[in-house]
């Protein structure tokens, strides 16, 4: 049954990465660089296409609304979620363009940018982790197995290892809200 099979490869992808000691790690930094950035009062952005920007937007509601705990909202925001500044900048500048602009408006030395690109050559993403290079932004890149360009040089690279996209993003998900878990239970547990 193709159900049962679906099913399958998920949860198979989830348990290679619960084995990489690797990935363990880049997730474990991957919430640090957040908290750090959050408690000096910086902000966390997120940026994706497509169903990686509907995760960006579900993943920074989690921490400026709240995931478990009824706390202080944080200061998370999805860079795509003006749709007249999108449809704009797409315009005039071309869409590559879109993701770059919003951190060069919004964003200052400390804050925290996270990609989600399954493929992880998204020009537009690209830009954007030039930009945030630039202005200082410490960077979160959530990809599947073929990663980013090389010369593009996260500060944490969470490569998940396969090139199946449903299953990528599922495996973002799954992550991202593993990090936002983390970033709440770190700030506001007693």
């Amino acid at each position: 049954m193709e159900i049962r099979s679906t099913i399958k490869e998920s949860i198979e992808l989830k348990t290679k990465i619960l084995q990489d000691e690797h990935l363990m790690e880049a997730i474990h930094q991957s919430y640090q660089l957040a908290v750090h950035a959050l408690k000096s009062g910086s902000r966390v952005f997120w940026c994706g296409n497509g169903g990686s920007a509907a995760d960006a937007q579900h993943l920074s509601s989690e921490l400026s609304g709240r995931f478990y705990l009824d706390r202080t909202p944080l200061n998370s925001e999805a860079l795509h979620v003006n749709s007249s500044y999108l449809t704009a900048v797409a315009n005039d500048y071309g869409y590559e363009a879109v993701y770059a602009r919003a951190i060069a408006a919004k964003s200052n030395a400390g804050d925290i940018l996270i990609c989600l690109s399954t493929s992880g050559k998204s020009k537009n993403i690209l830009r954007a982790i030039e930009q945030a290079v630039a202005i200082g932004l410490k960077i979160i890149c959530l990809t599947g197995e073929a990663g980013i360009d090389s010369e593009t040089n996260p500060d944490v690279l969470i490569k998940v290892p396969s090139k199946d996209t449903p299953r990528i993003q599922e495996a973002h998900m799954l992550i991202g809200h593993i990090i936002c878990e983390q970033i709440e239970k770190d700030m506001f547990s007693k």
